[in-house]
This record gives structure tokens, C-alpha cells and sequence, in this order.
């Protein structure tokens, strides 16, 4: 019978006992991978760029800023390509059913992020055959059902029409998919220049400017140069990178990462203390043969690593149940919750199983090393 043998047979002694540890491995390991999936995803900051650089006004993201900008921001050498945005947020039949409107130039957005956006030429070409079409993300598309040449109605919560009306009336001229699954696509792109010709304040206004910075250009350093510009304007900026607006705008509502990591700490803690537990107990009951593994001749530390063995196994098991489980729930979730279960989280996932089967196992290992033939004798 050869070590890893022996390991198998001596973790599956009590079938059921091993069975309920792996079964809290893999929940414990499904709570990290959902988790650590929203945080790689579309919902979290980490899909966001931090080359892509958004100017917004100094006086909050409520505020609009003069497009007149346009031409100073677009002077900076720093930039490559200037783009801008005007949001729109709506309901489409019922108010819970939210979707959100960004209003671009359609050229400038191609330029500035449509590689991110998986724009195609194609794409815009279909959005500028008629001003009051758009173009609608695939995740958005697949939550509402939406097809190409559908028209859509979107009743805006705040943005009326110079009829004082709220209903934006559009035709879907297409589909874009995003350069990667943990790009958000929940949203809709429409043109900024039927938007602006038809509503009935804020004409001529911007909720963002978009500048992608030249190759070697660093954001930062032309984030500053750019809020600069405008600092005794009647319009100051406040210019930052695409994560960083996104963090900064996830942490209004509450610190997702802190949250992340208290729950899955939580799990974790509660997992090692209910290992090292079972298997402190499981190492008593086998203490007569731990003697005689000794009197055999077998080593301290191969006992040591036979027990760490076990636990490993376990933790093996069980986490790797759990991430299965939790990429079919990405998979079965689609690209509406925005869950991307990278290769970063299973190798960061993976690192986590073995650190703590070592470390669960290490205490009850240590016991068994100790444990004198005389006193493992007698407890027979």
C-alpha cells in the first residue's frame, strides 16, 4: 500500500463524517467563488479601465458640464481621442424595469473606447442610418428579450421632451457584445444629437467627457493637466480614471470589497475552526495506530504528512465541488448579474485550498507527531 493509499483509506474511515467536512469546504468555496466572480465582473470596478479617463464636473455627477469643453480638452497633447456622454436613466414598461441611455457621438465613442465596447464599423455604420436608433448591450438584450429592429420606448425619469412628454422612442440597430465577458454591455448607446435636439433643457450640455490618453502618456499626470484647464471656470472638472470613478461610485452605497472579504473571511473561519475540530478528534481515535506506524519505523514527520495528506484531500475535494458549482451558477446566471469566474479567481481559489488544508491539518499533524508509543499503547 503505498502513502497516498493509505492517506485515502485513513480519510474515508467514517464515510459520513467526511462527506459533511467536504460538503462545508464546498459551500464555504461556492460563497468565494460567486463573490470573487462579481468582483472580476462587470458589476465590480475590477472590469473597468484605468486608462480611460472620465471628466466630470467638480460640483458632482449630477451636474453638467458646457460641451464647449470639447475643444480645449481635445488641445491637451496629452489626449488621443476626446468622446462625450449624456446619461439618461428610464424605465421600459414598469418602473422597477430600469435601463440606462448613454447619448454619444458615435465617431467619438469608436475612437476613444470601442475596441472595450466590441464596437465594430459595422455597428456604427447601423447606428447612424437614422438619428433615433441605438445600440443595445448583449447583456441588456438577453434580459429584456430585445431583437435588432425592435423599437423600443424608454420613459425617462428626469430628461422631458420639448413636448413634456417622457417617452424616447427607438429603433435597435444592432448588438454590441464587449471586448471580454467582464465588460458591462447593460446599457444602451443612442445618438447624443437627437437626444439633444429634442429635449427640453440642458441643451448643449455633457455629463462626461471620455479621453483616452496617447501610448506613454500616463492618466494621471493628464487627468490633472486637464482639470487645470478648467480650475477658475464656471465649470471646474474633476477628472479620473474609468476604475477609479466606478470605485468611487460603488462605495456611495457601501465598500464592496470590504463586504466580499467579511463574508467570505466569515466562511472561511467558521470552515477552519470546524476542520481542525473534526480532525483533532479524528487523530484521538487512531492514536493506538499512530504507535504502531512508530514501532514500525515510520518517521514523525511522514506521520505528520500523512495527516496533512488527509486534510488536503478533503479541502481538495470538497473546494474543488464548490467551484464547479460556482461556475455553473456564472454560467447559468448569464451576462445579466454580471459574474465572470476568471482564471485569476480559480488560481486565486486554488491557492486558498491548499493554504488552508495545511493549515487545518497542521495542528492535528502536530498532535500525531507527539503522541509517545508508550501513552499510544496504552489507549488500547
Amino acid at each position: 500500500m503505498t502513502f497516498l493509499d493509505l492517506a485515502w483509506k485513513n480519510a474515508w474511515r467514517k464515510p459520513l463524517r467526511t462527506v459533511l467536512l467536504m460538503v462545508c469546504v464546498a459551500v464555504a468555496f461556492l460563497i468565494y467563488g460567486l463573490t470573487a466572480s462579481f468582483l472580476a465582473g462587470s458589476q465590480g470596478a475590477s472590469a473597468a479601465s484605468e486608462d480611460i479617463i472620465g471628466v466630470m464636473s467638480a460640483a458632482g455627477r449630477t451636474q453638467a458640464l458646457p460641451r464647449a469643453h470639447l475643444s480645449r480638452i481635445a488641445a491637451e497633447p496629452g489626449a488621443a481621442a476626446v468622446g462625450y456622454m449624456a446619461r439618461m436613466r428610464g424605465f421600459v414598461d414598469v418602473e422597477k424595469n430600469v435601463v440606462a441611455v448613454s447619448a454619444v457621438e458615435p465617431q467619438a465613442l469608436m475612437a476613444v473606447n470601442g475596441k472595450e465596447l466590441g464596437l465594430t464599423l459595422a455597428l456604427v455604420e447601423a447606428l447612424g442610418k437614422g438619428r433615433d436608433r441605438v445600440l443595445v448591450g448583449r447583456a441588456l438584450a438577453e434580459a429584456q428579450g430585445w431583437r435588432v429592429g425592435q423599437r423600443i420606448a424608454v420613459t425617462a425619469f428626469q430628461i422631458a421632451r420639448q413636448d413634456g412628454g417622457h417617452d424616447w422612442r427607438f429603433e435597435i440597430a444592432g448588438i454590441f457584445e464587449g471586448e471580454s465577458a467582464s465588460t458591462d454591455t447593460y446599457f444602451t448607446i443612442a445618438r447624443y444629437d437627437y437626444v439633444n435636439a429634442a429635449r427640453a433643457r440642458g441643451k448643449d450640455t455633457v455629463d462626461a467627457f471620455i479621453v483616452r490618453p496617447r501610448d506613454g502618456v500616463k492618466s494621471g499626470a493628464l487627468a490633472t493637466r486637464i482639470d487645470a484647464l478648467f480650475a477658475n471656470s464656471a465649470a471646474p472638472t474633476r477628472s479620473q480614471s474609468e476604475k477609479q470613478f466606478l470605485e468611487a461610485f460603488l462605495r456611495q452605497y457601501a465598500d464592496i470589497g470590504l463586504i466580499v472579504d467579511l463574508v467570505t473571511g466569515a466562511a472561511f473561519i467558521t470552515l477552519l475552526l470546524i476542520v481542525v475540530n473534526t480532525m483533532v478528534f479524528a487523530v484521538r481515535e487512531r492514536t493506538f495506530e499512530i504507535g504502531v506506524l512508530k514501532t514500525l519505523g515510520i518517521s514523525r514527520l511522514r506521520i505528520m504528512a500523512l495527516v496533512l495528506s488527509e486534510t488536503l484531500l478533503v479541502f481538495i475535494i470538497g473546494g474543488s465541488v464548490g467551484l464547479a458549482l460556482a461556475k455553473l451558477g456564472t454560467v447559468l446566471a448569464g451576462p445579466t448579474l454580471g459574474l465572470v469566474f476568471s482564471p485569476l479567481v480559480l488560481v486565486k481559489a486554488a491557492a486558498i485550498v491548499l493554504a488552508l488544508g495545511l493549515a487545518t491539518g497542521l495542528l492535528p499533524a502536530i498532535n500525531a507527531m507527539r503522541i509517545p508509543i508508550i501513552i499510544a499503547f496504552r489507549t488500547r
